[in-house]
């Protein structure tokens, strides 16, 4: 692939690209607003800038891959791209929207980055659903090693062969998973979080001491309430009433104390306050 799309320059979207423009593609970066892009635009600058600084990334890679980035609140930046990435909220009715906005537009892959949602009800949106495939990325994307691969009954063996390709050429490792609710990372992760949150609830130890339990005696690199903490209680907490519904598992169910601590906005890292303070 030389040329991908990517749609919604947040943390996971300007990620993506960051490392896109580092392997030699070409890269547009879409968002809603002016002010959305530029903040992409930046933050990439930034975390390349850092990576020179710390010695992770060649100064001259960094020179040749940020002129590759370019940034538009047009959909038009979707034209005759190899490769189109939604990275929008978790809403299936957007995801579902964009992809039928652009599906005209080039003839390459439509990735989604989703954590959880069902591929094949967003392919459903386009008239060609092979070229329909999930691409999970994980934060932040430009150090984590895992690209989990999920492909629907629909998703063609091009579509699949051209995304593992793609994942090789961002240095990722690539895991390729069916389109069931949760796929294999969320599905284990989610459950983890929620049973680590009943544990907090019922008093059986301290948030710190849950998360050291799960690092030095699972080897985990980190614990499963400071993970929830850097994905958002919110977000998480909209992902495990999905897979408790979809999988009609209660294990995935919200706890209170969740529900609570999203209602008085402590959601984790992005507001400064979640199991821990930041």
């Amino acid at each position: 692939m030389n040329s991908i799309a990517i749609l919604g320059a947040g943390t996971m979207g300007h990620g993506i690209a960051h490392v896109s423009a580092l392997a030699g593609m070409e890269v547009g970066l879409f968002d809603i607003s002016e002010d959305a892009v530029d903040a992409g635009l930046a933050k990439i600058q930034a975390n390349m800038e850092k990576g020179v600084a710390r010695g992770k990334l060649d100064e001259e890679a960094m020179l040749q891959a940020l002129p590759r980035i370019s940034g538009s609140t047009n959909l038009a930046i979707c034209e005759g791209v190899d490769l189109v990435v939604e990275a929008v909220p978790e809403r299936l009715d957007l995801k579902r929207k964009l992809f039928a906005e652009v599906q005209g537009l080039t003839d390459g892959v439509l990735g989604t980055n989703t954590s959880s949602l069902s591929i094949a009800k967003i392919a459903e949106a386009v008239q060609d659903p092979s070229r329909v495939i999930g691409l999970h990325f994980f934060n932040p994307v430009h150090i984590m090693k895992l690209l989990e691969i999920i492909v629907h009954e629909g998703t063609s063996t091009e579509t699949l062969n051209a995304c593992l390709a793609y994942g090789e050429a961002i240095g990722k490792s690539c895991i390729t998973v069916q389109d069931f609710p949760g796929f294999a990372t969320s599905r284990l992760g989610v459950c983890l979080g929620m049973e680590a949150i009943r544990m907090v609830e019922q008093g059986v130890a301290s948030p710190e001491d849950i998360d050291t339990a799960m690092v030095l005696g699972y080897r985990h690199p980190i614990g499963p309430l400071k993970l929830t903490d850097l994905v958002g209680l919110d977000v998480r907490m909209h992902i495990g009433e999905y897979l408790a519904k979809e999988l009609e598992n209660p294990a995935f169910e919200p706890p209170a104390l969740m529900r609570r601590m999203v209602a008085e906005g402590r959601l984790g890292k992005k507001t400064g306050r979640g199991f821990y303070d930041w």
